[in-house]
């Protein structure tokens, strides 16, 4: 069984190539998942050349950009294809028109981006986010299930996972035909609004040992079943200012329930 160890470079955006690799390799990661987003170290803009020259730098530390946070514009799928990075990770958003209606936009959206996926040999990967996004692994099992695997597949998050309420174990079995990636991380509700006022919750995201997802649960089943692939943690924490103690310390206990 491989299990590749990533993490979501999102809380470093300033650090070039090479300093980035430095820091995710010591704490113990093999990979990244990188935002080609405004803002950060790959830009839409430059991604064709950028991105190859960045991947290529990451490599010299022994990291690998497994995926990419991004939108499946055709510049980003070429990209993707020349710096070998197989998957691009998107959300799908939910609007005004409603869930039905975004479930019609979205089949014609995923008819466009097959041939994409095809032509570049990349993997549009799409996360349940808790929200006005598709959210549960049923909803997204419903809209990627007549899709090729190869082409469109499901990013499943412990910790969005765990805000549907829905057990890790059916999310898990309910996208495992088109399962690509996991993403590791940990939430739980916290009131914000006063005890005489409405009750007002908002997410508190945490260390893997706490919060609402069960890890060592899911790592039970992800090794039952032989997982292989990427495993993400997403260095996601409410105390932004702990990042790097939390993510190192949520590594070794992940790695741990793998033995």
């Amino acid at each position: 069984m491989t299990i590749f160890w990533s993490v979501f470079s999102k809380p470093w955006p300033d650090l070039p190539a090479d300093q980035l690799g430095k820091k995710v390799s010591d704490f113990g990661f093999d990979g990244i998942e990188l935002p080609v987003r405004d803002g950060f170290q790959v830009v839409p803009a430059e991604a064709e050349r950028a991105l190859p020259t960045f991947s290529t730098v990451l490599s010299e530390q022994g990291v690998r950009v497994r995926s990419i946070a991004s939108s499946t514009d055709e510049t980003i799928f070429a990209a993707c294809a020349l710096a070998g990075v197989p998957l691009i990770r998107v959300m799908i958003p939910v609007d005004s028109a409603g869930y039905l209606a975004m479930e019609s936009e979205t089949r014609h959206w995923l008819d466009a981006v097959v041939p994409l996926c095809q032509r570049y040999g990349v993997t549009v990967g799409i996360q349940p986010h808790h929200g006005r996004f598709v959210s549960d692994a049923a909803g997204l099992r419903h809209l990627i299930a007549p899709y090729p695997s190869q082409c469109i597949a499901a990013v499943w998050d412990a910790a969005h996972g765990a805000l549907t309420g829905q057990p890790p174990e059916y999310s898990l079995e309910m996208l495992w035909s088109h399962l690509t990636m996991v993403n590791l991380k940990n939430v739980y509700y916290r009131r914000t609004s006063g005890f005489e006022s409405n009750a007002e919750w908002s997410p508190h995201y945490t260390s893997g040992r706490q919060g609402l997802a069960d890890w060592s649960a899911i790592a039970r089943y992800l090794i039952d079943r032989s997982y292989q692939g990427p495993m993400c943690l997403t260095a996601e924490y409410t105390a932004r200012d702990k990042v790097d103690e939390l993510i190192r310390a949520d590594l070794e206990y992940a790695k741990s329930l793998w033995g």
